[in-house]
């Protein structure tokens, strides 16, 4: 199946899952990039630092960053904040978040910016919860209303934080466990006995956060990479794959579309791993087939 196809077939279910990718899609690369601002740090701390060397994941050399910075993680944070500030969004960020709005898809992201909101003209949602925490502001969003039900209308939830709380962002192996253990927590529940039960009603811990999405919805991935680094969702896919298994009535498709790389032997790999977990690969053509598909502009 084609972007193009599936856009237009699956419209009124999907939700969509954005990476980084849309920020590095033609001339928002030069101005939105994440790798630039971790590697701009990095050369404060550790000189003679050029690049992420080959071996070590972004979020393992984060932490070595942070490490050789001696512990000024709050800082490190709130430079990523403010190098952030200035991005905008470009037509295709524009011509994507319409698309989501004219359908009323959710969208989740991993990128910390709010690029995506201010191309939606989004205005921020702040959850009804007296257990907010900014450090997991994950019932927080951005949409041009109150949502009740996740599921049910246009938002934007970010996964790995957001730049409007510091601490909220996800960007080291220590921060990706952390997240692990605490959707461990609300998934399972307390006991073995309720591993799962409920994650498609209301009244769970997660309903009224993004983490509903994932279990609740078709899901279409889009600008990311998903490799091994990307610990925390891959770890989740794994357990909606988990929960689909034991209740097979209540499981939902999910794509992810990307372009082929020769050079990339760990894609094969990547291509079996989420295959595994009930993700069917989608390969385009080119960054131009999927950022500046007709399909975006089906109404």
């Amino acid at each position: 199946m084609k972007l193009g196809t599936l856009l237009r077939r699956r419209e009124p279910d999907l939700a969509l899952v954005i990476g980084n990718g849309i920020n590095r899609y033609a001339n928002a690369a030069t101005a939105n990039s994440w790798d630039a601002l971790l590697i701009g740090i990095a050369r404060d701390c550790i000189p003679g630092v050029m690049t992420v060397p080959p071996g070590t994941a972004l979020t393992e050399f984060y932490d070595v960053v942070e490490l050789k910075s001696h512990g000024r993680t709050d800082a490190m944070q709130a430079e990523f904040c403010k190098s952030m500030s200035d991005w905008r969004p470009f037509p295709h960020h524009r011509r994507i978040m319409e698309w989501a709005l004219s359908h009323r898809a959710p969208v989740l992201t991993t990128n910390f910016d709010d690029v995506l909101s201010q191309a939606a003209g989004c205005d921020f949602q702040f959850p009804r919860d007296p257990k907010f925490t900014a450090f997991y502001p994950w019932g927080c969003y951005f949409a041009r209303h109150e949502i009740d039900d996740p599921c049910a209308d246009f938002g934007i939830w970010h996964v790995n934080g957001m730049a409007k709380y510091k601490t909220s962002i996800r960007l080291g192996l220590s921060h990706y466990m952390g997240s692990v253990r605490r959707a461990g927590g609300w998934i399972h529940g307390r006991s073995e006995e309720n591993l799962f039960r409920a994650k498609n009603r209301r009244e769970w811990q997660g309903a009224r956060t993004w983490l509903h999405l994932v279990f609740n919805k078709p899901l279409l991935f889009v600008g990311l990479g998903l490799a091994e680094n990307e610990v925390f969702l891959r770890w989740l896919l794994i357990e909606r794959a988990k929960y689909f298994r034991a209740f097979p009535d209540r499981a939902h498709d999910a794509w992810y579309v990307y372009v082929d790389d020769p050079s990339d032997d760990r894609q094969a790999g990547k291509h079996f791993f989420l295959e595994s977990v009930g993700i069917r690969c989608i390969e385009a053509e080119s960054y131009a087939e999927i950022y500046g598909n007709s399909g975006w502009l089906h109404r």
